[in-house]
């Protein structure tokens, strides 16, 4: 099961476009997600994102309550995947 939403995959790509970068530069995974799901305890998990040109790889929390699209997009504008 996944834990990336088709909507923040979409952010993901969109984001991809905005910065005009490949998307088979950049390798996603999904990994570390909770396996108590209900309402105390929401899906959460890790997705490590590794820009394969340059080797660099960033970990984001996943989940509800995550933003971690926003994050990628800042540390893309941060330069931490060059």
């Amino acid at each position: 099961m996944s834990v990336i939403a088709p909507d923040e995959r979409a952010d993901f790509l969109s984001i991809l476009v905005r910065h005009r970068l490949a998307e088979t530069d950049f390798l996603v995974q999904e990994g570390g997600a909770s396996k108590i799901v209900d309402d105390v305890y929401p899906l959460q998990g890790l997705v490590t994102i590794i820009r394969q040109s340059t080797l660099k790889e960033r970990e984001y929390q996943i989940g509800h309550g995550t933003h971690w699209t926003a994050d990628f997009e800042k540390d893309l504008n941060k330069g931490v995947f060059n």
